[in-house]
This record gives structure tokens, sequence and C-alpha cells, in this order.
């Protein structure tokens, strides 16, 4: 966050179609004012813009602008999304609607007491868990010798071993 508290997204800085390695932060009112191109726009080798027209968002509007008007690119696909919505597959092919219903309906989820991986993932499910919390994670790997109900014993592998 900045000075105000206001989240900030990062951005790819783009310079006449030519997309840098530059990254800058910005909140959403200061990001009304630029050019985004999407993280999937097409490039070259040389990381240049390679549509004639390239879908935008500019002044809070979903648009279409020559790669030379474009200033900034999202550096993820999911970063205009919410971590619900990114746990949704193929959102992208998804109606507005339905996506807008799943979002809801993985927000109001009751979590299960055993939990089974999806059959098709995002990407994003190790993230989420982790963040959540609600999961146990082992600093090292190893592996599990016995769990009950108070505990879990992870034998460490030797590898990971820490002295001191």
């Amino acid at each position: 966050p900045n000075q105000p508290g206001f989240l900030e997204s990062p951005y790819r800085v783009v310079k006449e179609g030519l997309v840098t390695e530059e990254i800058v932060f910005l909140s959403a009112i200061e990001e009304a004012d630029h050019v985004i191109a999407q993280a999937s726009a097409a490039m070259n080798d040389k990381q240049e813009l390679i549509d004639e027209l390239v879908a935008v968002r500019h002044l809070n509007e979903f648009t279409v602008k020559a790669p030379a008007d474009v200033t900034l690119m999202d550096v993820s696909p999911k970063q205009v999304v919410s971590v619900a919505a990114s746990l949704i597959p193929f959102l992208e092919h998804d109606d507005a609607n339905r996506a807008l219903m799943g979002s809801n309906m993985q927000r109001q989820a009751v979590p299960t007491l055993r939990a089974d991986k999806p059959l098709v993932g995002t990407g994003m499910e190790r993230n989420v868990a982790r963040d959540s919390g609600v999961c146990v994670v082992a600093r090292r790997g190893g592996v599990i010798d016995s769990v009950d109900a108070s505990r879990i014993v992870v034998r460490v592998a030797d590898d990971e071993v820490e002295t001191g």
C-alpha cells in the first residue's frame, strides 16, 4: 500500500509500443489516466506489441488502441480479478454473469473436512491455500511419520537438516 493506504498493482512500462522490464506500482485512482494493455497482448521476440490494435483499459473503460498509445501493461492476466475469480478455470471464456456468480459462490463456500485436489486447476490453488492460514505447512521437506489430532511428525530429509 502507498502512503494513504490504497492498494497498488504492478505494471510494466511501455514506451513507443516496446514493453520494458521496468515495473511501476499504481493505485486504482492513478491507473485511470494510463492506457493499460492486457498481460496476454501479443508481442514479438523484441518485446514489441505486434497487433494493429491492442485491447486496453483507459479512463476506466475497455477499448482498443494503437500500440504507440499504450503506456503500461499488466504484469499478470490474473491481477485484474479477485482471488475467488482467479480460481475459476478458463475464466476468460465464461459469460460475465456466470463468472460473477461463480466467484460469489466460491466466496461463500463452506470449507470441506476432506478436501480433494481439483480435477481442473488454475495454478492459484496452492497460493490461496497457503495464504489462507488454515493449512499446515512444513518449514522443510521430509517424510510424514505420524499424524494425530494434535500434531504431525515429519522426518526431515538429510539434506535439509539445520545444525546449530
